[in-house]
């Protein structure tokens, strides 16, 4: 038998893979419907998913544009079927490329992210449990007023870093997204919530000032 090259093997693993996680998802639902014997109507799914459902895959088509170049292909499929791409797996496969010095778009960098994404999600599963385990002698300590600014200061905290990293390589170009995006959020504040959506504006804004610097010569 004939061994497919890496790239076409990970997309024939990946869509399984993701196809299995689907029917997985669907299967929790549908198996506590028939244990109870109590199943929605269908007004009442469409009317929930018309509340969610625009905003959801809007950004599910945002993320897949925006983050699988950065992730790769085996990176893409793993983080899109654990999820929280935006606070987790994108972080830990950008910092893991950047500390093993290779470049997003090659297949070393590939390897490592998914390679990063996929222990991010055992460290995730693990944790959870573990949480779960101990949520409830933990709860005082958790809610204490002691470790709440530390608590609302951790993803500000994880971007920071990785913001110092990116933009002192390439500050000419990630200077015009970043005021934008303060002037934006500043005048705005109710957009806090919409930040996947903006990914892309931000993205945009970031390639045409890298061609107009490109063009002058700036860069």
């Amino acid at each position: 038998m004939r061994k497919r090259p890496y790239e076409e093997q990970i997309h024939v693993d990946g869509r399984v893979w993701m196809l299995t996680a689907f029917f997985m998802m669907l299967m929790v639902p549908t198996a506590i419907c028939t244990y109870y014997d109590s199943w929605p109507t269908l007004s009442a799914v469409a009317k929930g998913l018309l509340g969610v459902a625009p905003i959801f895959w809007t950004v599910a088509v945002i993320e897949v544009i925006t983050f699988t170049p950065m992730l790769g292909s085996g990176g893409a499929y793993l983080a899109f079927v654990t999820g929280n791409l935006t606070n987790l797996k994108v972080p830990c496969a950008l910092y893991a490329m950047e500390n093993a010095k290779v470049k997003q778009g090659t297949l070393e960098g590939e390897l490592i992210s998914t390679i990063a994404i996929a222990v991010s999600s055992i460290a995730t599963v693990l944790i959870i449990a573990l949480g779960v385990l101990m949520l409830a002698p933990l709860t005082p300590v958790l809610n204490s007023d002691v470790l709440k600014p530390a608590f609302d200061n951790i993803l500000p905290a994880l971007f920071g870093g990785l913001a110092v990293v990116y933009v002192s390589k390439n500050w000419k170009i990630a200077l015009s997204p970043l005021i934008f995006m303060i002037v934006l959020f500043i005048s705005v504040p109710s957009l806090a919530g919409s930040v996947s959506i903006l990914v892309p504006v931000g993205a945009l804004i970031a390639i045409g000032m890298a061609r107009l610097l490109y063009r002058k010569g700036l860069i």
